[in-house]
């Protein structure tokens, strides 16, 4: 499938020069690409997706018996979600390296009770370590945890904490339409995570108790808690982080957003000037639209002009590939806007897999 392009001018030249220093930073962190890509499968030069989902059965499985299969409308499961091989073939034919594993829009955790969902996280996480283990090279984890319970999240993954392959931590944005991570009782969590050096994941909920701006709004045939609810979320989480002071608090923390960030590359002036302007309970280190740039943003911007300006605002080296597969909104074809921007080998090589594999420690 491919994605549609709009014409856009290139970025300003002060900007070439900062991405130029962004790609020797880089190709420093590449030179000694870590543990993981030292096995044999550094030398293949693909991608590393960082948006990646999987759905091992063990864990469909138990999902199924608590009555809340993991797939919708009767449809079968896509095969690719579960079976490691064919989906090998895929990402060979693509040229994709390596997948972060990461769970869907299905997480359980808004619903499942704490024991439920130790029990499913474990069964993902688990999955995951014997992915990793037969394919060190092709699949990486982004761990599975009980979100909704802070001390169970905290417990699992100090448990999961310097396995093979665990390199970082997949949560929902919100749950319930509650910004949950900002409360007191996950500030144990956040800091632990900031200690282990694992970056934080963030994909938005499916189901109407998690859309967006409420379910009345956004509920209806033509998608519209994906397709402007998740953009919104995301939004909403950088904002949080940064108004809420948890950027300053924990300065080595790492996000990534997905979906390229949604809407907040794009109305993080907004944001900016309305702090400046009327929010003085709002207590910031440095200004504002620093904070942009402490943020990953995946590629999936849909459009050759939304991937441009994406770069021009944030920086080519905050940029990683995502796919979003295999859902509903995914894109087969993970390198072909990168390729309509002409960039450099080394810039492109930064989109592709070094960004990701410095953001991952690897």
């Amino acid at each position: 499938m491919h994605q549609s392009l709009t014409a856009a001018t290139g970025p300003a030249s002060g900007r070439r020069r900062f991405l130029r220093y962004g790609a020797a930073l880089a190709a420093g962190a590449m030179a000694a690409p870590g543990r993981v890509f030292a096995q044999g499968g550094g030398s293949r030069g693909g991608a590393v997706d960082m948006h990646a989902h999987w759905t091992p059965e063990p864990y469909a499985k138990a999902m199924a018996d608590l009555g809340r299969p993991t797939f919708a409308n009767g449809s079968a499961l896509n095969p690719l979600m579960y079976d490691l091989p064919k989906r090998l073939e895929w990402m060979d034919q693509r040229n994709i390296q390596t997948h972060v594993l990461t769970l869907s829009g299905n997480m359980p955790w808004w619903w499942a009770s704490e024991g439920d969902a130790l029990k499913l996280a474990q069964l993902v996480n688990t999955a995951a370590l014997e992915a990793h283990a037969k394919y060190p090279d092709r699949f990486l984890i982004g761990l599975a945890l009980p979100a909704k319970q802070p001390e169970a999240a905290l417990r699992e993954l100090n448990r999961m904490a310097g396995k093979p392959g665990v390199c970082a931590v997949g949560l929902p944005n919100s749950m319930n339409g509650q910004d949950y991570l900002f409360t007191p009782e996950y500030l144990p969590f956040l800091a632990r995570c900031e200690e282990l050096g694992y970056p934080l994941l963030f994909h938005p909920l499916d189901f109407p108790p998690n859309y967006y701006g409420g379910p009345e709004r956004l509920a209806g045939p033509t998608f519209l808690y994906n397709t402007l609810g998740f953009p919104f979320e995301h939004a909403n989480t950088a904002e949080k982080f940064i108004a809420s002071g948890h950027l300053d608090r924990f300065p080595n923390l790492q996000i990534l957003l997905a979906h390229a960030g949604g809407a907040f590359p794009y109305i993080a002036e907004r944001l900016a000037h309305a702090v400046e302007k009327t929010a003085s309970n709002v207590k910031l280190q440095r200004p504002y639209k620093e904070y942009i740039r402490r943020f990953h943003y995946d590629t999936l911007t849909y459009s050759l002009g939304g991937l441009r300006y994406l770069i021009d605002t944030v920086g080519l080296d905050r940029v990683v590939i995502g796919t979003d597969v295999f859902a509903a909104m995914d894109v087969r074809e993970p390198m072909y806007l990168v390729d309509q921007l002409k960039l450099s080998a080394p810039d492109r090589e930064l989109i592709l897999r070094g960004n990701a594999l410095k953001l991952l420690r690897l």
